[in-house]
């Protein structure tokens, strides 16, 4: 196969011919075919060939072809030769959400732009599927930067973006995700993790287990208070939590009680109890039911000013399906805060500042060695997993020994990391590895990259 870029552009004509530069023609290795059988998404037609004369790599689609193809629009876009005289245009590129993209632009924005002057990247709601006439109603940007609904074939590749779990979880959308896999489009970052899933796929994987602090599902009160006298101080955490929302922080000093730490109506709260069966009451004041808790270890993570800090860690599949470590954000925690997260209080830093103030000399090691463990954890966990992935966020944590925990995998990572100004490069490297990807998985690649 034989990738190329290439310009389409749209004319009025009415015949049914495709007009190509002899340049096209050539790098595709198609010199001397009469016919081509072009196909956009899942679509395809054949039409005769017609040459012009223009310098460069440009395809002219009459009105007649472009309707029937439903090419959502003229520009630049990659071209690859599959077979003796079948060119396929795109990628098509379909971004699921929840939502329309309206509501979820920030979200969205991001991955749809990266795509725009290289592919036919869109977003869509799974409503928007017509699996009769196996079209999508996708939302495509604009030059200036809005949105505009276009009908176009079942995409090459499908990244699932959907931002609710509780949407994923029906019926329905698992249903929608298998007739996806059944036309033979691949799809990517099947569903949420639950944090208990993620322990689950790391389980009995030596390299990968000693990253992960010990962690109890569905915790019984016994078993908090066993955790308790053995690691000092714990955190429950909602197992589909997100955000820091709903986690507490429980510390035993046996001269004192027990002390517990939470945010509520966007304050960090502070409460001590004397006996155990006083914070097992104020537990359950806060949560119903353990069953969707886990109850986790807690580590003794660096510190910046007597502030725990953390790391968020953005991994992407590259051109290569190879996993990469596209971006690092360090967060510093906010005074008496639960969590790091920069909604509660918490600070943006490069990983190098945070390291550097923390352990000097032994910086540049210690991210190092963090890099190399948190793709091992990324290959465990894509290889265990039962769908691909091509995007992880890990929340990593580093101990004052210089060891690398690993608290989180989110197969929805969010790019607030990406808002530092000397993330911002990172950003954008993400972003093109996400484009290579799904050029990968749509088999828009050229034969050394196979």
């Amino acid at each position: 196969m034989s990738l190329t870029n290439l310009r389409i552009h749209f004319t009025n004509r009415s015949d049914k011919a495709v007009y190509v530069t002899r340049a096209l023609l050539s790098q595709l290795k198609l010199s001397g075919v009469k016919h081509l059988r072009l196909s956009v998404g899942q679509h395809s037609l054949e039409a005769p060939i017609r040459l012009i004369r223009k310098s460069g790599n440009h395809l002219y689609l009459s009105t007649n072809l472009r309707r029937q193809l439903m090419v959502p629009r003229a520009g630049s876009c990659f071209a690859i030769k599959d077979g003796a005289n079948n060119l396929r245009l795109g990628p098509l590129i379909g971004m699921m959400t929840t939502s329309r993209p309206a509501s979820r632009s920030s979200i969205i924005r991001p991955y749809v732009t990266a795509g725009y002057k290289k592919s036919y990247c869109f977003a869509f709601h799974p409503q928007d599927v017509n699996w009769s006439d196996e079209t999508v109603g996708g939302y495509f940007m604009t030059a200036s930067g809005g949105w505009v609904r276009k009908t176009v074939p079942l995409p090459d590749v499908v990244y699932n973006r959907m931002g609710s779990r509780r949407s994923e979880r029906l019926a329905s959308m698992e249903n929608l995700k298998e007739r996806f896999q059944r036309r033979g489009v691949p799809i990517f970052n099947w569903n949420f993790f639950d944090k208990s899933e993620v322990y689950a796929l790391l389980d009995g994987e030596t390299e990968a287990e000693q990253h992960v602090p010990e962690s109890i599902t569905g915790p019984t009160f016994v078993q908090i208070k066993e955790m308790l006298q053995k690691h000092r101080f714990v955190y429950l955490k909602p197992t589909s939590g997100s955000l820091g929302r709903g986690i507490m922080r429980i510390t035993y000093k046996p001269r004192s009680g027990y002390y517990m730490r939470y945010r509520r109506n966007g304050q960090n709260t502070l409460l001590r109890f004397g006996r155990f069966i006083d914070l097992q009451r104020a537990i359950r004041r806060r949560t119903a039911s353990l069953s969707r808790y886990v109850c986790q270890q807690g580590i003794r993570l660096a510190e910046i000013d007597r502030c725990p800090i953390d790391f968020r860690f953005h991994l992407n599949k590259d051109r290569s399906d190879r996993w990469v470590v596209a971006g690092i954000g360090a967060k510093k925690a906010g005074r008496g805060s639960v969590t790091t997260h920069i909604r509660n209080g918490g600070k943006l830093l490069t990983p190098e500042q945070a390291l550097n103030l923390t352990f000097g000399s032994r910086a540049n090691e210690i991210l190092d060695t963090a890099k190399r463990e948190t793709i091992k954890l990324a290959e465990v966990i894509e290889r265990k997993s039962k769908h691909r992935v091509g995007e992880l966020g890990f929340d990593i944590g580093i101990d004052t020994g210089g060891n690398i925990w690993m608290f989180e995998a989110n197969a929805k990572p969010g790019r607030s990391i990406f808002k530092h100004p000397s993330l911002k490069h990172q950003g954008k490297q993400s972003l093109r590895h996400l484009l290579d990807y799904c050029l990968y998985l749509s088999k828009f690649r050229s034969g050394s990259d196979s």
